[in-house]
């Protein structure tokens, strides 16, 4: 198939196989990066670099200018919508994010209807800068946090094991719990619009927690919402290409790729190749899916790992990536080693 767009990561989003697969890592910006371990301790607190569009920027692009990837996604989190939505987000060391809890319908009540965006800013123009400042042959992601997800962080004020004091709530309020996820889909699209606006190619709406959920509440809470938010996307933006990530989601991968209208989906370490293949790849792009763990250990059980991705989804169309997120003790040689097996 002849090459177009001359990104080669959005022309396998718009149908185009790559006999080399692109390539780029969940949180590729990170702490295994001396660079930008030296950035963060510029900026003070995780949320200052994030809100800081230089520094945003530069941490952004320090793993295409060491690696060399066809994809940098832009720095940020997905919690800087709560943030926007005027909750109290902050980043404890060590503990990950705090928030103060909406765990029932009295305080549900409080919730802002519309994010203040020009909190985010910072966002924007860190994209800008990016964009700018990137080769026409790489592609820049912006993205979300899936509503089920960023509501799991809302309810709890904080990320828990399973996530059981959002479940619980779903069960025991669902109209306080739909108006959070209703917020949240209305104010993510917005926030995705915004990012495509300041220069972003593709979307990604990371839904982490997908995959504690039974297949009704999955089909509610995870499916829906996701697919209001591309719907809301593509009535503004039509040729709008989004990447789903419903982690975990096993068996109900093609339902969510049928519901949602995504463009790709990223899968995680554990998914069944062939199913995939039969079921998920013959109608939408996949992404992933090393083992992040196996990145850690290098040497022969990296080389194999990867040919393994290669061998189950490269016949097709595939983005090579990780099944979530880099390790910050992953070493630098490792990350060398898996481009250099990919891109032969």
């Amino acid at each position: 198939m002849p090459q177009s767009s001359t990104k080669p990561f959005i022309d396998v989003l718009s149908g185009q196989r790559q006999t080399v697969p692109p390539m780029w890592m969940m949180r590729q910006a990170g702490r295994y990066l001396p660079e930008y371990r030296e950035a963060r301790a510029k900026a003070g607190g995780f949320l200052d670099l994030c809100f800081n569009p230089e520094l945003a920027a530069e941490v952004t692009l320090q793993p295409i200018r060491r690696f060399g990837f066809n994809a940098a996604i832009i720095f940020s989190d997905i919690l800087v919508i709560p943030y926007a939505l005027g909750r109290s987000v902050r980043f404890e060391a060590g503990e990950g994010p705090r928030l103060e809890p909406l765990d029932d319908p009295a305080k549900v009540a409080t919730l802002a209807p519309r994010a203040d965006f020009g909190k985010l800013e910072p966002v924007f123009e860190a994209l800008k800068i990016v964009r700018g400042a990137l080769d026409p042959k790489v592609a820049l992601i912006g993205f979300c946090g899936a509503p089920w997800t960023v509501a799991t962080y809302m309810v709890a004020g904080h990320g828990t094991p399973d996530q059981a004091p959002a479940r619980m709530m779903a069960y025991r309020h669902p109209e306080a719990f739909s108006e959070i996820i209703d917020v949240l889909v209305d104010n993510s699209v917005q926030y995705l619009l915004a990012q495509l606006a300041a220069g972003a190619d593709a979307l990604q709406i990371f839904d982490t927690w997908a995959g504690v959920l039974p297949p009704t509440e999955f089909a509610r809470w995870s499916v829906e919402p996701t697919r209001r938010i591309v719907e809301g996307v593509r009535a503004k933006v039509p040729d709008a290409k989004i990447i789903g990530f419903p982690r975990g989601a096993g068996a109900l991968l093609p339902a969510y790729v049928e519901a949602t209208g995504v463009d790709a989906v990223s899968i995680d370490w554990t998914a069944e190749p062939a199913f995939i293949r039969e079921r998920v790849q013959s109608r939408v792009a996949v992404q992933g899916n090393l083992d992040p763990l196996v990145l850690i250990t290098g040497g022969a059980a990296l080389d194999r790992a990867v040919d393994n991705v290669l061998a189950n989804f490269a016949a097709g169309r595939l983005i090579f990536n990780l099944g979530h997120g880099i390790q910050p003790e992953t070493p630098i040689a490792h990350v060398e080693q898996m481009i250099r097996r990919v891109r032969g």
